[in-house]
């Protein structure tokens, strides 16, 4: 994600020398922020309200925040308030730069760039850590679903049994406490703990009885926001593209290891909400893209690549009565001439495609609103309101019911921490009772 600093000044000075000797000490301020809220990830959030455990919980917080100097609070308070656009330019002069990080602001965020608050989400794309550098990203050889498979090894290997293709229609309770869920095809399956690694409206609003669940709380889940902008595409490819900008260079494909981000201005970026607010899409989207078989040659055959396309901005609500199933491919088509536009020949070389719509994303993956983040990453959703308060800690107001997916704290991405937290607030549970 975060270019590297010393290879990245001397590009960064084609389009503006300030900029390239002020990016330094931009990336040295968000990473040293960073650096202290992952350690604040990697721990529950404590409740508001709550006893003396979430009180000494809250102090914890902020003797860790202690650690940044005067400057990194003052960063720290910008980030969490300000938009992306604005904390932007208040850096850098150079169109392009701000592009490239504007980008990780509205990444899974419906928003324009000038959004308050959107510099958090730009915030926590830099919480990640490959091989022990900050704000960096990795491929998983053998591509993502090797993540799973070796989790789903792991977990078999300690006794776990794992069912796929078997939906869950309802948690099922016993004396007002997690029993069990009910699968679609009317089959139970019984348990003293249930642990739901889904969107909280589906949880709480679908998969439960309203009435067993506090008003305040109900109407913060009816009211809780998720509808993230993002449309995917996988697609197969003859070559590598050929982007304009790397005419000359020797060794173009040395430059396609990494993220490309088609997202030239902040302006862009705007107008790519505007577009997906007033007729559903952007006319111009913003693409992300990845080509991992530059990494990974098990990927595709010999000669030829895959490359995922991340994709802003799309609206999960089309306007007129229009269906995403209609126009998918539509849109799709739009995607790829996008690309072409700055990579001709591009839109030749794609030899099949895998479209996921916003509509898709919820259909399939559960994804509600086509949320990747299983929702908005904005200041009332987040840390202490993530998903409301009182139940920030993984637990929820049905007794052995917890949430460990992206809807509890720290969100999206893929960390694990989620799940990790909510296992060890299980376990201590577990052991609170037993010692009861």
């Amino acid at each position: 994600m975060f270019p590297a600093i010393r290879p990245a000044r001397a590009a960064i000075a084609r389009h503006s020398p300030k900029d390239a000797e002020t990016h330094e000490l931009f990336e040295e301020r968000l990473l040293s922020v960073a650096a202290v809220l992952r350690d604040a990830a990697l721990r529950p959030p404590p409740n508001l309200g709550g006893g003396w455990r979430d009180l000494f919980g809250a102090l914890g917080v902020a003797n860790r925040l202690r650690r940044l100097d005067g400057e990194g609070q003052a960063t720290l308070a910008e980030l969490f308030t300000k938009s992306v656009g604005d904390y932007l330019d208040q850096w850098f002069d150079s169109d392009a730069l701000k592009g490239l990080y504007g980008f990780e602001g509205i990444v899974g965020n419906f928003v324009g760039p000038y959004h308050p608050g959107s510099a958090y989400v730009l915030l926590h794309h830099a919480f990640g850590q490959t091989q022990g550098r900050g704000g960096a990203w990795g491929h998983a050889r053998g591509g993502m679903g090797e993540i799973t498979q070796a989790m789903a090894r792991s977990a078999a290997a300690h006794g776990a049994d794992i069912e796929t293709d078997a939906p869950v229609s309802e948690v099922l309770l016993e004396n007002g406490r997690a029993a069990g869920v009910r699968l679609d095809d009317g089959r139970t399956v019984t348990a003293g703990i249930v642990a739901g690694n889904v969107n909280p409206r589906l949880l709480y609003l679908e998969m439960l009885d309203p009435a067993v669940l506090p008003p305040d709380f109900l109407r913060r889940m009816r009211a809780w926001r998720c509808d993230s902008g993002t449309f995917r595409m996988n697609v197969a490819l003859s070559e590598l593209p050929r982007f304009a900008c790397l005419a000359g260079e020797p060794s173009p494909e040395a430059f396609l290891n990494s993220t490309i981000d088609i997202c030239p201005s902040l302006a862009y970026m705007q107008d790519a909400y505007d577009d997906a607010r007033t007729c559903g899409w952007a006319r111009r989207s913003v693409v992300s893209m990845c080509i991992p078989s530059t990494l990974d040659d098990s990927l595709a055959p010999p000669g030829a690549h895959v490359a995922s396309l991340f994709c802003q901005h799309f609206n999960p609500n089309l306007p007129e009565g229009q269906a995403w199933d209609d126009v998918r491919e539509t849109v799709a088509d739009l995607i790829i001439e996008t690309v072409d536009d700055h990579a001709p020949g591009f839109k030749a070389s794609v030899l099949g495609r895998q479209i996921k719509s916003p509509m898709d994303l919820e259909r399939d993956l559960g994804l509600v609103g086509g949320d990747i983040f299983h929702g908005a990453l904005h200041l009332d959703q987040i840390y202490s309101l993530r998903p409301a308060a009182g139940y920030a800690a993984y637990r929820s107001p049905v007794d052995g019911l917890y949430l460990c997916g992206s809807g509890a704290h720290p969100g999206g991405g893929v960390s694990g921490l989620p799940g990790r937290n909510a296992a060890l607030g299980i376990l201590a549970d577990r052991r609170r009772r037993r010692a009861r």
